[in-house]
């Protein structure tokens, strides 16, 4: 009796699942096969771009053992449960979902895999997203079960792999390529960040990590190569205060590296209508 509870109960999250999944127009993946390439900078800052676009938008934290988008957005606030459903938090309109919220600041999250990934299905069962026109997933690294979890309830329409240009990350994110082709993910598309840095006396840039990484590596796989992004110590300033450098400063280099990585995502879908 109770292993046929549980089967009621997986196909009405299912349903839930189906139904939230069904009002989201685009549902772009994120991933990176090492840490520390700037995942969540891109997620979060990419939301911003499309945001500012017009287009409504929501982020998830997948990165259930490494939350970060909450602080890089600066919300500190507990999750809101309302009639059975999660309230998103919201930050200059941007709907958004972590973990973060449910546990307490330095607290880790000790769980095996099928812990973490029934996480990530009341994530998108249960959280009352609303419509929206994009929903970008900030996945941990490496190819562990969260990614398995988003890529079959989720059904990214976009992977997007985030690569420094030094080798040992190149490595990495080659690995993420193969796994989103394996997962069957439609389009993919790579970025290359940490590309260079800009000095902020002499505006010069100074490549740290070498540069054009990212761009070979999507010419080796036949994937769309998106940009590159810059180093620039305001964007760091900016997130550890929970602010965006594409809303301070919106001028600067990085800001026109995002937005036109949006851009071309964008064109893409707009593309992939006209030819539907």
């Amino acid at each position: 009796m109770i292993e046929q509870e549980k089967q009621i109960a997986l196909k009405e999250e299912e349903k839930r699942i189906e139904g939230n999944i069904s009002k989201i127009n685009h549902r772009i993946a994120v991933f990176s096969g090492k840490g520390g390439v700037g995942k969540t900078t891109v997620s979060v800052n990419l939301a911003f771009c499309f945001q500012m676009e017009g287009f409504s938008t929501g982020i998830l934290d997948a990165d259930i053992t490494g939350p970060n988008v909450a602080k890089v957005l600066g919300i500190n606030d507990e999750l809101i449960i309302l009639n059975k459903s999660i309230i998103p938090f919201q930050k200059d309109n941007i709907k958004m979902i972590s973990i973060a919220g449910l546990i307490k600041p330095g607290q880790p999250v000790i769980w095996r895999g099928p812990m973490r990934s029934k996480v990530i299905n009341q994530f998108l069962a249960d959280v009352d997203w609303g419509e929206l026109d994009y929903l970008i997933a900030d996945l941990p690294p490496g190819t562990g079960d969260e990614i398995l979890t988003i890529a079959q309830k989720m059904k990214p329409d976009y992977a997007l792999i985030v690569t420094t240009p030094q080798e040992v990350s190149v490595i990495d994110a080659e690995r993420a390529i193969t796994m989103a082709k394996k997962l069957e993910i439609p389009f993919i598309g790579v970025i290359e960040n940490m590309s260079g840095f800009i000095c902020p006396f002499c505006k010069n840039k100074i490549d740290l990590f070498a540069s054009g990484g990212g761009k070979k590596l999507a010419e080796d796989y036949d994937v769309q190569f998106l940009g590159s992004i810059p180093i620039d110590i305001n964007a760091r300033i900016f997130s550890d205060k929970g602010k965006s450098i594409i809303l301070e400063k919106p001028d600067c280099e990085v800001t026109k590296s995002f937005k036109s990585i949006a851009d071309l995502i964008e064109e893409h879908y707009s593309e992939s209508i006209i030819e539907n």
